[in-house]
């Protein structure tokens, strides 16, 4: 493989945080005596927050992802990692590192493909959002295809579980995922800070590092951070692995072709005034892995992004807060053959811009009015090109209303969407795969109303109804040809209409003190769902799926809930967290595939002083509930131990973690792996990894 040029770029970084941290040592108070990086940039991505707000640990810092009013209660259920807890949860991607989150699972092609799953929705029913922005790239379209970000450099990661259509469009029906880093600073910066974080080891046998530097004169703010990542072939229980044809191979301790090389970083600047900020940064993202599903194909992709965003607060009149967002990606993923050949190449690329703006309180009202636009050009070029070239702009308006009531508060809101999905056709002209270029247009509504009743100052029940709807996509409407990631010829509907959905929300939520819980329930009932379905015959020796409308149900429950049984000068607390989906086909009646068990985990956490350990207990049930074209996939329980310990390291602001995983080796599958490769992929087996992380 290349052999990347991240290495200069990252020890430069390195080296500037270490020279920096050694010149102002002594003027630096240390951890105990100052807020961290993370409520810091809490208060930057949130400037209603007052400062000692946002820098008490004991308050929750306000949620970015569909809040924009700020508010400290919203009805959508949201997780949120950030601080030590995004340290130790770190994965090698977004869906390694959620997967286990209430309501979250990912479907898991391998270590490298890795996109999380929402309430049983995938692919483009869930939005990866970069900053609030979109991160255009391919990783809906195929299951090995990664997301091009990288959890090493990200400083909180909010999950938005359930439909967020209002505010981020059809592609978001099944929820949001907005990692969020603090490349364009949004509140001044004073003096030089940053971080740096080493880790090593893991089923993985990772080498990564990452570094980041920012500083400023409190009105011109700079940020720049580089990282990199090695990984070899993971390390597994031993099995016999199934290839897609039923083949079983050798039995083996390693998942074959699974190591990875990725870096990358980024440069950004902003201006920071009184009732605002402007500011632009420009980031690229390089990632080497292999297929799993091919053991002579590595996966090229780069990544090169501009952003370009904006506030300006406290305007006067009928207009309060106006904001802006532009966003520009380059994307680039190359299917490498084993003799050096590029096999097939992907291409993304196109900007999206998005507007918002508060108005003054009209009565009780406190709203947004909103637009977005974005513009994706798609092409496949080579052997695996399934689908053809294909152009997307989709145009939107919407509003988000919140209001005050005797009850608690009151939320809801209205969005407008319009999507033309345009394919080039063939090619070649000889070639009558694809057809003659056309184009589909959609016209969608989505509607949301929802209530959070205050019954006390400890309790809470939410409620939120919407109906949201979902243009296709160019593979949804046009593919047609065979699929070697998933071994499958695929082929679309170039009728299909839009995907029409109505979803309920419920829940009860507790909080006193250290201790909180919270059970909530939801149903999802689609009049339209595009559902990727066998049909039980072959074309060119692969079974054929095809995409096809059909009437769905979607029915679960979440829990989390943790308590604090010890407290005082050594802390005891225990937790548990779980979930429950169940979708069905309500056409065939059957259950629709790759959907997440009954699931749960159970953990408790001591500390002491700057020491904390945590023990947790992560358990699957058997997935039983399978369409005929799939098999049930076994139950499985994995042990997990974590040490931690914060202290100072030559003036540093130190984090150390040592974690175990996979006590006892348990060799497990996960359901929501895509049935033709699940039997190549188990998850990781017995492995330590330790690491550190360093801030000032």
């Amino acid at each position: 493989m290349h052999q990347p040029s991240w290495r200069g770029l990252l020890a430069v970084a390195f080296a500037s945080v270490v020279a920096s941290r050694v010149a102002h040592a002594q003027a630096t108070p240390s951890a105990l005596d100052r807020p961290s990086r993370p409520a810091a940039a809490a208060s930057a991505a949130n400037p209603s927050v007052a400062p000692d707000a946002a820098n008490a640990s004991t308050l929750t810092p306000v949620v970015v992802t569909g809040n924009p009013l700020g508010s400290r209660e919203i009805v959508a259920p949201v997780t949120v990692l950030s601080g030590d807890e995004l340290v130790l949860r770190r994965g090698s991607s977004l869906g390694e590192t959620l997967a286990g989150e209430p309501g979250v699972s990912s479907t898991y092609f391998g270590p490298n493909a890795n996109r999380p799953v929402i309430r049983g929705f995938d692919g483009d029913r869930v939005r990866v959002l970069s900053n609030s922005g979109a991160s255009l790239d391919a990783s809906s379209l195929s299951f090995d295809h990664a997301v091009p970000i990288d959890p090493l450099v990200v400083e909180r990661i909010e999950v938005l579980r359930g439909p967020a259509a209002l505010q981020y469009g059809g592609s978001a029906i099944g929820g949001v995922v907005n990692a969020i880093d603090n490349r364009i600073p949004k509140a001044p910066l004073t003096s030089l800070g940053g971080d740096a974080e080493v880790r090593f080891g893991g089923a993985d046998h990772e080498r990564g590092a990452s570094a980041i530097v920012e500083g400023g004169n409190g009105t011109l703010a700079f940020h720049a951070d580089a990282f990199g990542r090695r990984t070899s072939d993971l390390s597994v229980p031993r099995y016999r692995p199934v290839e897609a044809d039923g083949t079983v191979l050798d039995s083996t301790t390693r998942i074959r072709n699974s190591a990875a090389r990725t870096a990358g970083g980024a440069l950004g600047g902003s201006w920071t005034f009184g009732s605002g900020w402007l500011g632009l940064s420009v980031d690229t993202y390089d990632n080497r892995y292999g297929a799993t599903a091919e053991p002579d194909v590595t996966i090229r992709m780069k990544r090169d992004h501009v952003a370009l965003s904006g506030e300006w607060r406290d305007l006067g009149g009928p207009l309060r807060t106006a904001r802006f967002q532009l966003n520009g990606t380059r994307y680039q993923h190359e299917e490498i053959e084993g003799s050096g050949a590029v096999g097939t190449t992907f291409k993304t690329r196109g900007p999206e811009a998005r507007v918002e703006v508060e108005h003054a309180p009209i009565g009780p009202l406190r709203g947004v009015m909103g637009a977005q636009y974005e513009s994706v050009s798609f092409s496949a070029l080579g052997e695996e090109a399934f689908v053809p070239n294909t152009q997307t702009r989709k145009a939107s308006a919407f509003v988000v209303e919140e209001a005050a009531t005797p009850l608690g508060t009151a939320s809801g809101g209205l969005r407008i969407e319009h999507a033309r999905v345009a394919s080039g056709g063939d090619a070649d002209p000889g070639d009558d795969r694809f057809g003659p270029a056309t184009s589909r247009s959609f016209s969608l509504v989505s509607a949301s109303l929802g209530h959070v009743f205050r019954l006390s100052q400890q309790w809470s029940v939410s409620a939120n109804a919407s109906s949201t709807g979902r243009a296709p996509t160019s593979f949804e409407l046009y593919a047609n040809g065979v699929h070697a990631a998933t071994g499958a010829y695929e082929r679309g509907d170039a009728t299909l209409r839009s995907e029409r959905g109505q979803n309920l929300d419920l829940a009860l939520q507790w909080k006193q003190g250290a201790s909180s819980a919270r059970l909530g329930v939801y149903a999802a009932r689609f009049s339209r769902f595009i559902s990727l379905e066998a049909t039980g015959g072959t074309v060119e020796s692969f079974p054929e799926f095809v995409f096809r409308p059909v009437r769905a149900r979607f029915d679960g429950i979440e829990a989390e809930a943790r308590h604090r049984l010890q407290g005082g000068g050594w802390t005891l607390d225990v937790s548990a967290k779980g979930d429950y989906t169940r979708a069905t086909n309500r056409d065939s009646g059957e259950p629709l595939p790759r959907i997440a068990p009954l699931r749960a985990t159970l953990g408790a956490e001591a500390g002491t002083g700057p020491w904390l350990g945590r023990v947790e207990w992560e358990l699957a049930s058997r997935q039983n509930r399978v369409p005929d074209t799939d098999r049930p996939t076994a139950g499985w329980g994995i042990v997990n131990l974590a040490l931690t310990r914060r202290t100072t390291l030559g003036g540093f602001d130190a984090y150390w973690f040592v974690k175990a995983t996979n006590l006892g080796d348990k060799l497990a599958y996960n359901a929501a792996t895509v049935e033709t490769i699940r039997g190549l992929v188990p998850l990781a087996g017995r492995a330590v990894k330790a690491g550190v992380h360093l801030s000032f």
